[in-house]
């Protein structure tokens, strides 16, 4: 199966990054993948020429690919103004819409601090709602004060589970039971229907 990871993060190295690195890894620990990371600072320049030209150079569009072609996606984004950074929504708006249809994503974010944790609430769900993703369960917030401490890593192994999963179609139904499990038939005796009118006539007759 193919990940995507869409990581924009701006400086190198970058916390945003490494989220999204640890993140992978987790996945891959599951369900081995076929990854490929879309750093987004490295499009910044062809990104704002397909708002004005309406066209993604060579490399935006090799990612927009990747994009749509992948089994699942882990999307990154750093903290700014209490939201997702305008690199990270200029990716998703140039990105046709129909992309993401039912195509399995975990969020995740970094900042300076705990009190932005409420980004992937607020501003990253309903973006990927509304691209008709299927968000998993549990985003995946990191600040400053997160890396090395407990919690985290628990985080990121329970996002990357359920990543796996949805990538795995272990959501869909589960398989029926085997034919040694299967009941044996009821056989039902035959059976005459009586009209109620003959019934209620018999009864009057036995009264």
């Amino acid at each position: 199966m193919k990940l995507v990871v869409v990581s924009a993060g701006l400086s190198v190295p970058s916390s945003t990054r490494l989220l999204a690195d640890r993140l992978a890894a987790a996945v891959d620990r599951r369900t081995p993948v076929d990854l490929q990371v879309v750093e987004l600072r490295d499009l910044a320049v062809e990104i704002a020429h397909n708002f004005t030209n309406g066209f993604p150079g060579r490399k935006l569009a090799a990612a927009l690919d990747a994009v749509t072609e992948a089994d699942g996606l882990i999307v990154v984004t750093p903290v700014f103004s209490a939201s997702y950074s305008g690199l990270f929504k200029s990716f998703f708006d140039v990105l046709d819409k129909d992309a993401l249809a039912g195509k399995p994503v975990l969020i995740a974010a970094t900042g300076g601090t705990a009190r932005h944790s409420l980004v992937l609430e607020h501003a990253l769900r309903p973006l990927f709602a509304h691209l008709r993703a299927v968000v998993v369960p549990t985003g995946v917030y990191a600040a400053s004060e997160d890396w090395g401490a407990e919690g985290l890593p628990e985080r990121i192994d329970r996002a990357a589970g359920e990543l796996a999963g949805l990538m795995a179609g272990l959501s869909g139904a589960r398989p029926g039971p085997s034919e040694e499990e299967r009941p044996a038939p009821v056989e039902v005796a035959d059976f005459t229907v009586v009209p109620f009118a003959e019934q209620l006539a018999a009864l009057r007759s036995a009264g």
